[in-house]
């Protein structure tokens, strides 16, 4: 059974609101996983699986095949694309990864992810790490409608966009299969970060990465963005682990240990604190958007790099605007 979570008053405004992983660190994950999305997923190679990590191919074309084929007989069969789309509906292939619970919170955690097709570069792909928001499985990244709440539409539309741009996109979920919110705002883990179960994720994904286990990434080159929860999860990378992260996308969130209405931002942020893109909607009344505003401006003013898109008539959701943005942001950092 899962130890109690003690909630301040601050994340309780933001979750009553509707704002919108624990594998421990060295545990072995379940290798039974199977992707969702996979009609026929096959088995990555046999050094993934050893390592402990579900790596099964929802469109079967990541692993390489070893054999080396004379030029005549190769097969030249384009791959078929991560993400197909209507106007009003748009789905992306994954993988998913498990990991074992451990430091005595009972429960495995998934983490998806995918990599663009083709051959990665020689250092491998730079890779986008997306946190969901309370309440939305990050499930709910790769696949969506129009017409879904808190514009799901546009948060897969940017795992295409980052996919076919050549970025490897991973989204863990938070507790509970992504049916809470992340650790970041929660008392007593807002001020004491090692200790909390998402700090053991994010330390195993990191190993992962660096291991190969979400296929040929380049650990040096790694990117955050979310919303709501998510986006609070998002300033976390910068404040707990200082030069992991090229830079940064934050949705309808502000400061690392804000929530909703409650929300103190320090003066003296980290001078290697990432370029970070904030994007929020005016009329935002779940995070309002006063309390980025310090966040932003703190941040500009100490020489970090920033950039604020605000959509004057949208409320608490991934806006349009997002995706082009986030790709954009990415690519220039």
């Amino acid at each position: 059974m899962a130890p109690l979570h003690i909630i301040v008053l601050s994340t309780l405004l933001a979750v009553t609101a509707c704002q919108s992983d624990v594998g421990g660190h060295g545990t072995r994950p379940d290798t039974n996983s199977q992707d969702t999305n996979s009609q026929d997923a096959t088995s990555q190679d046999a050094d993934a699986l050893d390592a402990g990590r579900d790596t099964r191919d929802a469109s079967a074309d990541t692993a390489p095949d070893t054999a080396q084929p004379d030029a005549d007989s190769a097969d030249t069969t384009p791959t078929p694309p991560r993400c197909t789309s209507t106007e009003d509906a748009i789905q992306c292939t994954r993988n998913t990864a498990v990991f074992d619970p451990s430091d005595g919170f009972y429960e495995r955690r998934e983490v998806h992810w995918q990599v663009p097709t083709g051959s990665p570069p020689a250092e491998g792909w730079p890779t986008a790490i997306l946190f969901q928001g309370s309440f939305y499985s990050s499930e709910r990244y790769w696949e969506g409608e129009r017409n879904d709440p808190m514009g799901l539409f546009h948060r897969v539309r940017t795992i295409d966009k980052l996919l076919g741009a050549g970025f490897a996109v991973i989204t863990p979920e938070a507790h509970f299969a992504g049916s809470t919110y992340w650790d970041t705002n929660i008392a007593p883990w807002a001020t004491n970060w090692t200790s909390a179960p998402d700090h053991e994720l994010m330390l195993d994904i990191f190993e992962a990465i660096e291991a190969g286990e979400f296929g040929d990434v380049d650990p040096d080159r790694l990117y955050a963005g979310g919303i709501s929860s998510g986006g609070y999860m998002t300033s976390r990378m910068a404040v707990a682990y200082p030069g992991r992260f090229r830079a940064l996308a934050i949705l309808s969130a502000s400061y690392c240990w804000c929530a909703g209405y409650t929300c103190y931002v320090p003066s003296d942020l980290p001078d290697d604190h990432p370029p970070t893109l904030f994007v929020h909607g005016r009329l935002d009344n779940t995070v309002p958007i006063w309390t980025m505003t310090p966040y932003e401006e703190g941040l500009s003013d100490g020489g970090t790099p920033t950039r604020l898109l605000v959509d004057e008539d949208a409320g608490h959701h991934w806006i349009e605007e997002a995706p082009a943005a986030i790709l954009d942001w990415f690519q220039t950092h």
